[in-house]
């Protein structure tokens, strides 16, 4: 791909993928939702875009009800479409997951402690960093691991770092009701990631997308892939559709992070410029791409308007 704009391809991409839901048996959430079949067909379109990930970064809730076969399944998905992609797998506990199973068929190691770790893609750092406390749903750190990610915050990473949490550390005004199950006592968290080298946290649990501060860190949730939260239901607390489900990709530059929102189903093209229409711009000088591609009154921009 050739630059045309101010900036140089992004050192990094990650794929922020959030709150899968598998049950064991592969059966479908709730009755009705093809927990399967969604991650399967947001994999298929990440294969065949240009992201080009370095991880695939998975923020929680991997797991309804902590089933070993539902993790298993998971795997089986995941990781050959990982191994296409040449990217790493980055998995964090949600609130729904079990930490026995969770540590056990994911990493080989049977744990009741938090499942926190460190992750190096090419100096860029990515932490996953257990938000969950067992038997509930709400999120809470411990003192421990807190001074452990003070620890590790102590000494820069050549490219930043990046925390992967569950429970994001943000406010939720258009479903009030999640600030019953939000991270509790943000404050201390706070306190430790103020002044570091993390350029951003990435969260779910919110089964919609959206974006915040904290700390002066930029916060992305990753909507889910199961199913989403209508934030426009009437007379709901809450509202579970199978609508609207969507990845996010995160493109790291040396100044700023860009994240994006690529949602997940079948579409229909209305418009379009094939793929080699790129050798056609390639030869040409940036004054004549602007003359054909910005300029309004353009061959090609007044043929694009029919």
């Amino acid at each position: 791909m050739i630059q045309v704009g101010q900036y140089p391809a992004a050192s990094h991409v990650i794929a922020h993928i959030s709150d899968t839901h598998f049950l064991g048996g592969g059966r479908k959430l709730y009755g009705a939702v093809d927990t399967i079949g969604h991650l399967e067909l947001a994999l298929k379109q990440l294969e065949r875009s240009i992201a080009r990930p370095q991880a695939l970064v998975f923020t929680g809730d991997l797991a309804d009800l902590g089933e070993p076969d539902a993790y298993e399944r998971l795997k089986s998905i995941v990781e050959p479409a990982a191994e296409r992609m040449g990217a790493q797998v980055i998995w964090v506990m949600g609130n729904h997951d079990e930490r026995p199973e969770y540590s056990r068929i994911l990493f080989g190691q049977e744990s009741d402690a938090p499942q926190d770790r460190v992750y190096d893609l090419d100096g860029l750092r990515v932490i996953s960093f257990d938000t969950t406390v067992p038997g509930y749903h709400h999120g809470e750190v411990t003192d421990d691991q807190l001074d452990w990610l003070a620890d590790v915050l102590s000494s820069p990473a050549p490219h930043g770092t990046i925390i992967a949490v569950h429970h994001p550390p943000i406010p939720t005004p258009m479903l009030e009701a999640m600030g019953m199950l939000e991270l509790q006592h943000q404050e201390r968290l706070a306190d430790v990631v103020r002044g570091t080298d993390v350029r951003a946290i990435l969260g779910g649990h919110l089964h919609y997308s959206t974006h915040s501060t904290f700390a002066g860190i930029p916060v992305s949730v990753a909507s889910a892939t199961c199913y989403t939260l209508d934030l426009s239901a009437q007379d709901r607390i809450l509202s579970g559709v199978d609508f609207g489900q969507s990845i996010n990709l995160v493109h790291v530059y040396e100044q700023q992070l860009v994240h994006s929102i690529v949602p997940v189903g079948d579409t229909t093209e209305v418009t379009g410029v094939p793929a080699a229409g790129w050798e056609q711009i390639a030869a040409m000088s940036p004054e004549q791409r602007e003359d054909v591609f910005s300029r309004k009154d353009s061959d090609f921009n007044r043929s694009s308007q029919n």
